[in-house]
């Protein structure tokens, strides 16, 4: 219902975006009840009141915290009342790299992962997990800070296979592919400039590493991969969109390991 005052109409406050919460009591609500938390913005500066204690609770849980300015929250809230502070919500549980790796045993295959490096768009996340789960990869990691989160936009734009992929999301890129060399896993860059996809062994246990569109996979990261990979172009485009090029390399995986 609409208001007026002094003859001027005023409109109900706007509603937050699918997969955004606004304003301070519904944000510390949502952390107090356990329910998944992608990432919080809060305004610069800003610590005082309830604000802190949010704050508090973020860093508890392990939950990345951003500052960023007044335009920026008002954008994220869609013009909502936002009190200093948004949270985007995650659709699903994240999981960790341990639980990866325990899906691979169980099913008694060696691990098949993919790794998202600066995926920030929602859509291109979304359609990057539903290849990996067509594949079946065992899991997707993600990082905590640079990357797009579960939300109802990524979950649409993988057309039910958010329901059914682990997801890990981690502190550093860089370091999780440390750890998984550690464990036996090599390491593959989906890049251009590398060996052919199809003349090169993808069996084994193996993590996949795809890039953002922009920048694809960042210097440090590739330095890291034990190979780059590419896949063979024959038209004027020197490459594919990343959920393309996931879904030709991680099919080429899957059949040599299954072949």
């Amino acid at each position: 219902m609409e208001r007026y005052k002094k003859d001027k109409k005023i409109s109900e406050p706007t509603k937050a975006p699918e997969g955004v919460i606004a304003g301070r009591n519904a944000v510390l609500e949502q952390l107090k009840s356990g329910a998944p938390v992608d990432k919080v913005f809060v305004a610069t500066g800003e610590r005082e009141g309830s604000i802190k204690l949010i704050c508090a609770l973020v860093l508890e849980k392990g939950i990345p915290l951003l500052e960023c300015d007044k335009n920026k929250l008002d954008r994220l809230a869609g013009g909502s009342w936002h009190q200093g502070v948004v949270a985007m919500v995650a659709e699903k549980e994240y999981c960790t790299l341990d639980d990866l790796f325990a899906i691979a045993e169980e099913r008694g295959e060696a691990p098949f992962f993919v790794i998202g490096d600066g995926i920030t768009d929602p859509h291109n996340l979304g359609a990057l997990i539903r290849c990996a789960e067509g594949a079946g990869a065992h899991g997707v990691i993600l990082s905590k800070r640079h990357c797009a989160g579960l939300t109802p936009v990524a979950a649409k734009a993988s057309a039910g296979a958010l329901a059914h992929m682990a997801v890990a999301k981690v502190s550093n890129i860089a370091a999780t592919i440390e750890t998984l060399k550690e464990k036996g896993v090599w390491v593959y860059a989906a890049e251009a400039g590398g060996s052919s996809l199809y003349k090169t062994d993808l069996k084994g246990a193996a993590a996949f590493v795809f890039g953002s569109e922009g920048e694809g996979v960042s210097r440090l990261v590739k330095e890291k991969c034990d190979f780059i990979v590419s896949i063979e172009m024959y038209g004027r485009v020197n490459s594919f969109n990343v959920s393309c090029a996931a879904a030709v390399v991680l099919c080429e995986a899957a059949r040599q390991r299954h072949g």
